[in-house]
């Protein structure tokens, strides 16, 4: 968590909030709502609003979606809240991110169509370029400019006017928006350029129909109508072009602005004026360039088809707006504004994210700035999260010349958490409780982490058969898990339900009655998911402590994490941090707690994600703005909208370690799928999921009418896993008789799961089922 705090609450001492018994108003409030939950239960009530969803401690909203006949959908969800629209800026609207693969330079398409590169006036927000303003409607008779014309407005400034964003194909960044005013309906196409030099500018394609738009560019000039060129260029004082206009264009001297419709471009770095000629037929030639350039990017990595077009047009928008974000190898956290940088653990799950998509070259190349990144006061927690990541790619990929490649960096990491630890408590010195909370403390979160880094990369080595070095660091990393394991015993709090671990170890750290409740309980609420996915605690007393304390203590909302920072950040009270809620998730995979993971994968694609443009932001609010949406702070980010991909890649295909060694051994596929995807005549499909095992690909069509369903299989080759089993989640009505394969029969579970692991190459499985 990477907020800008104020300067007194990042200087507060660490101290958590005494348990005060709830006021007497707080009382009556819980009661009523108890009561309204029993009775809402009962039949079918309202649900809870969001000031009822804010002080209830339990996730009123996932336990009413897993009520639903059907379970948790995103039509559910979607009704809740109106959708994420607001940010801290003078635009309003969130932006949109348009570039070029890789390009440094990243233009900002406000989402409501009224402008490109807009001024964000606020120190959060950087500014790119030149602002460009789009206004409909008509001119005064005698005005200076459009905002001083009463019959002028800027395009999308009335929401209920406005038609989009949309996308094109519902997932390419061919951003479209159609604008009613005056009883005309005035259209909108942008997208950025994909190649060569003028991609690397960041330069963005406007085209405008249905009637005269004005275009103001703050500071340019008139433009020049002197030589040959049949398109016009508005310029600063320094001759630099930053906005070229085609045919269909003319400057309105009076208005300080071009006037007309069709084609103009807009770069975020001035260029020279001969490098940009606009017209009609190349506007359509730029625009096939950037959908094919975006598609065979797609084309690279994992296909998933599924049943809901709604979930097929996120993941694929998901992976573009992750990419878009790159700046050559550097996977920042954000572009446009203050996080435009990176974060180990965070950026670490966003390259992870292209990885489990198929995209393992392009993960390889994110390496080198991931495992060069520096953060003082967070080395320890750094190392940890480089090694972590580092064998996540290693058990996928195998790649044995990227980890020889990077030697000397995973040595320096490796070296300094065993060197480190103090002798007397056998843990790593005090370090900074999180990124935003600078008091020094044990740290259970770094700990962890850093047993989970050393183990893993043991077992890297391990497999890579430098047997030596990794025996010294798994007997080291044994002996540590055992240490951290004392340092919990003597500093959590049994006398509270459930059992309050702490992330601040020796007492430093109270139990939070609500984690919400105070900044400090905010943190906990996001800091807890990553000790819960080092495993330290697998399949223990303490994991499900954790995780229950999370759920009764005002920690989830939607199935995610809650956050209040309580310093009066925009978005940052009474909202969400859903990125933080990633190991969360996958601990409740590998827990096989299929519910609550559904609840988070449609609170999250209804509520977490913009809509069709599927952008995230660090913190959401849950309360509205205005009728038309909510805010949220700093979009796009590079780990919330990674956190969906590695969801839905769970949900499909899971590679797990279960025996606690470091390798993964198991193969689960399609354990978390949602019931109604296997409706009569619907179908799953998976190809080419990359695996610790190599790629697999499986298929589900659903005969439900005909009494089967059919599974198909290609078996991963590189090597077989201990343990493959593959579940079948039928319709509520539906069990399962029999399955077989060709002479093979299987036996399945309660779950519909049955063991495949003596299968090989391509198989199918056919499953008899009855109402």
């Amino acid at each position: 968590m990477h907020h800008l705090l104020t300067e007194e609450a990042s200087k507060s001492k660490f101290q958590a909030p005494k348990n005060i018994k709830p006021p007497f108003l707080m009382r009556i409030t819980s009661f009523f709502l108890a009561c309204f939950l029993a009775f809402a239960a009962l039949g079918n009530q309202a649900l809870p609003t969001v000031d009822e969803a804010l002080v209830a401690k339990t996730d009123v909203w996932g336990e009413a979606a897993l009520r639903e006949t059907k379970g948790p959908s995103y039509e559910f969800f979607e009704k809740l809240l109106p959708p994420l629209r607001y940010v801290n800026t003078a635009f309003h609207y969130y932006p949109i991110v348009l570039s070029a693969p890789d390009s440094a330079h990243k233009a900002r398409l406000v989402s409501n169509g009224s402008a490109v590169n807009a001024r964000a006036v606020t120190k959060t927000w950087k500014e790119i370029g030149v602002p460009v303003t789009f206004w409909v409607g008509r001119p005064g008779s005698s005005v200076a400019s459009p905002h001083q014309s009463q019959d002028m407005e800027v395009f999308g400034q009335d929401f209920s006017r406005l038609d989009g964003p949309h996308l094109a194909k519902g997932f390419l960044p061919v951003v479209s928006f159609n604008y009613t005013n005056e009883g005309k309906v005035f259209s909108e196409e942008v997208f950025a350029r994909v190649d060569s030099e003028l991609g690397k500018s960041g330069v963005v394609f406007v085209k405008f129909g249905g009637g005269e738009v004005s275009v103001m560019a703050e500071g340019c000039q008139p433009p020049s109508h002197e030589g040959s060129h049949n398109y016009q260029v508005l310029c600063d004082a320094k001759g630099k072009g930053w906005v070229w206009f085609g045919p269909g264009w003319s400057w309105d001297g009076e208005g300080k602005c071009m006037r007309g419709h069709g084609v103009l471009a807009i770069s975020c770095v001035g260029l020279d004026e001969e490098k940009l000629e606009i017209s009609d037929l190349r506007f359509e030639k730029e625009r096939k360039d950037c959908l094919t350039v975006w598609e065979k990017v797609l084309d690279r990595g994992m296909k998933v088809t599924v049943p809901e077009r709604v979930v097929n047009d996120a993941w694929r928008t998901l992976l573009i707006n992750n990419f878009a974000l790159v700046n050559k190898a550097h996977a920042n956290y954000s572009a446009g504004n203050s996080y435009e940088c990176m974060y180990e653990a965070e950026s670490g799950d966003g390259v992870l994210a292209f990885m489990l998509f198929g995209f393992a070259e392009d993960t390889a190349r994110m390496f080198g700035p991931l495992l060069d990144y520096t953060h003082p006061g967070l080395e320890y927690h750094n190392a940890a999260y480089k090694l972590q990541s580092l064998a996540n790619y290693f058990w996928v990929t195998r790649d044995v010349k990227l980890i020889n490649a990077k030697r000397g960096e995973w040595r320096r990491d490796i070296d300094l958490l065993l060197n480190a630890r103090e002798e007397k408590l056998g843990l790593l010195p005090r370090e900074r409780y999180c990124g935003d909370i600078g008091t020094k403390v044990y740290s259970l979160n770094v700990n962890a982490a850093s047993w989970r880094g050393l183990r893993d990369m043991a077992a890297v080595l391990a497999e890579m058969g430098e047997t030596e070095l990794a025996e010294k660091i798994s007997v080291a990393a044994k002996n540590y898990r055992g240490k951290i394991i004392e340092a919990v015993a003597s500093s959590e709090r049994k006398d509270v339900q459930p059992p309050f671990i702490p992330i601040a170890l020796f007492g430093e750290e109270k139990p939070y009655d609500v984690l919400n409740g105070s900044m400090l309980g905010g943190y906990w609420d996001l800091m807890s998911p990553y000790v819960l996915g080092s495993g330290l605690f697998a399949n223990t007393e303490r994991e499900s402590w954790m995780i229950d304390y999370l759920r009764q203590h005002g920690g989830i909302c939607m199935g995610m994490i809650r956050f209040d920072q309580h310093s009066g950040l925009y978005a940052n009270s009474d909202g969400l941090d859903d990125l933080y809620g990633l190991r969360y998730m996958t601990t409740l995979l590998r827990r096989d707690e299929v519910d609550p993971v559904l609840v988070m994968f449609y609170g999250q694609l209804a509520q977490g994600l913009t809509r069709e443009t599927f952008l995230g932001g660090e913190g959401t609010g849950l309360r509205p703005e205005t009728k038309f949406g909510r805010p949220m702070y700093l979009p796009p980010d590079l780990s919330a909208q990674a956190f969906f991909l590695w969801t839905l890649r769970d949900m499909l295909v899971q590679d797990w370690d279960l025996n606690d060694d470091g390798k993964p051994e198991t193969l689960r596929l399609l354990f978390a799928t949602p019931r109604a995807w296997l409706e009569d005549g619907k179908e799953i499909k998976v190809e080419r999921a990359p695996t610790a095992f190599g790629e697999v690909s499986v298929s589900v069509k659903s005969k439900l009418k005909h009494g089967e369903v059919i599974a198909e299989i290609e078996a991963p080759t590189r090597q077989q896993p201990e343990q493959m089993l593959l579940r079948i989640r039928l319709p509520d009505g539906w069990r399962m008789i029999s399955a077989r394969s060709g002479k093979e029969t299987f036996m399945p579970d309660k779950d519909g799961t049955v063991d495949i692991s003596r299968m090989r190459g391509k198989f199918a499985v056919r499953f008899a089922v009855e109402r």
